[in-house]
């Protein structure tokens, strides 16, 4: 078994069972943290400031093969290169931003610490209540990083990256390390961490052990004092401690609760969701990233207004308005992947959204609608629209239902009371939504055809 890998079945072991026949809870594991992609700071080159995060630093740079990159990585940091990072046991990772488009995914490893280890730390911490104060207080002793080489050697790190520099390390991985020793100026848990344990594993650990201390050197004063009251002249008595209680009925007394707090005020804006590196057999990061944007944005909209904006849409028109929300899609093998995903989903093929796609664009909801749906308008707006188009020189317009076609453009009405115009090749019936809707029939037309 890896040191890094936790005891028992399941990232968190096996449910604890206190009693018979019932389980005890189980924990959240905290063995994955992601920290968002901190605002750029230009010109800045002090990117740590405590001694371990210089330590850590250190460690890259006492390795490092080609001072130049070193260099080039600390700008990348300073200026905002690097995305959301990802933090696992003897893993950090991050998408770094190069000089082409698609970022690159960027990797320090490092040794996870074994069971050995690991006690000889957590006694250490244990034995000292200086020591837990400091760590609560977001401070490393030298003596508890000493204990069993929490800090990073010279060697230790291992960078890796998807850019073509076969550099040890390459800028986008020098980047991401200066970048982690920043996080780790803020919470030395990730240390901790990246060695192989959570804060909260680590905490409740700390606790179990300083309790059974304090049981052990309670225990023996105890003693002491029964065998002082053995001696001749304190009478012999051998009473127990005298445990504090408090009554049932102050206990179950009601009690008034203070109200709760006003609501936290609304964000400006959604928030980003953290980068989701590549893995074997995980889902896809482009269409995580979608649908964890999707859902902040729908999130903050329902906060600020208190109403869900997509919340009554059918399956395909919110895969059209998702494909709609992304310019880019079908332009690269992951986006084309996302809009066959989309149209499989709806029950249609890529084409059929495409057109979709454009429809909502021209239109939103109500545009869709005059694309799927044939109607029968009423008498009025519908029988005056072919001597407008008359008039304005446009007279070859077929009626047929909710529809005005000739060979190559076709308008129809949508039942907002607006005109939508379409185009089609000359003979075939294959007709896509073209230019700005109106009321006017004339007026669509006009910007149908450019004048």
């Amino acid at each position: 078994m890896s040191p890094a890998q936790p005891r028992g079945n399941g990232p968190a072991g096996p449910r604890r069972t206190d009693r018979p026949g019932r389980e005890a809870p189980r924990r959240p594991d905290d063995r994955r943290r992601t920290f968002p992609a901190p605002a750029r700071r230009p010109g800045d080159q002090a990117l740590a400031v405590s001694w371990w995060g210089n330590a850590w630093v250190d460690a890259l740079e006492d390795a490092a093969l080609d001072p130049a990159r070193l260099s080039r990585g600390r700008t990348y940091a300073a200026r905002g290169h690097v995305d959301a990072i990802t933090v696992t046991p003897g893993r950090v990772v991050a998408y770094v931003h190069g000089s082409r488009p698609r970022p690159y995914r960027a990797e320090i490893r490092l040794r996870t610490l074994g069971e050995d280890d690991w006690d000889r730390l957590l006694d250490t911490a244990a034995a000292r209540p200086d020591h837990i104060a400091a760590l609560l207080d977001k401070d490393v002793p030298h003596a508890l990083a000493a204990a069993a080489d929490l800090l990073p050697a010279p060697g230790d790190l291992i960078p890796d990256c998807t850019c073509p520099d076969d550099g040890l390390p390459c800028k986008h991985a020098a980047a991401l390390c200066y970048r982690t020793a920043g996080i780790l100026d803020e919470d030395p848990f990730v240390l901790f961490l990246m060695r192989g344990r959570g804060e909260q594993e680590v905490l409740a650990e700390l606790t179990r052990r300083n309790a059974a201390r304090s049981a052990a050197e309670s225990g023996a004063a105890r003693r002491g004092a029964r065998t002082t009251a053995r001696q001749p002249g304190n009478g012999g008595n051998d009473a127990a401690p005298v445990l504090a209680a408090v009554r049932a009925r102050d206990a179950l007394t009601p009690r008034i609760r203070p109200p709760l707090p006003p609501p936290l005020p609304v964000p400006p804006q959604p928030g980003r969701p953290p980068v989701y590196p590549q893995a074997d057999g995980a889902p896809d990061p482009l269409a995580l990233d979608l649908l964890a944007t999707e859902a902040a944005a729908r999130a903050h909209a329902t906060l600020r207004t208190g109403r869900d904006p997509v919340g009554g849409l059918s399956l395909w028109q919110d895969a059209v308005r998702l494909a709609a929300a992304h310019p880019g899609s079908g332009l690269t093998a992951s986006t084309r992947a996302l809009y066959t995903a989309l149209a499989r989903a709806g029950g249609r093929t890529p084409t059929d959204l495409a057109r979709a796609v454009a429809a909502w664009r021209q239109g939103g909801p109500a545009g869709l609608a005059a694309l799927e749906e044939e109607w029968d308008p009423p008498a009025g707006p519908f029988d005056r629209a072919r001597p407008a188009l008359a008039a304005a020189d446009f007279p070859h317009f077929r009626p047929r239902r909710n529809r005005l076609s000739t060979p190559s453009l076709q308008l129809r009405l949508g039942r907002d009371g607006l005109w939508y115009g379409y185009e089609s090749d000359p003979g075939r019936d294959d007709w896509w939504p073209r230019g700005i809707p109106d009321e006017d029939p004339v007026g669509a037309l006009t910007t149908l055809l450019g004048r």
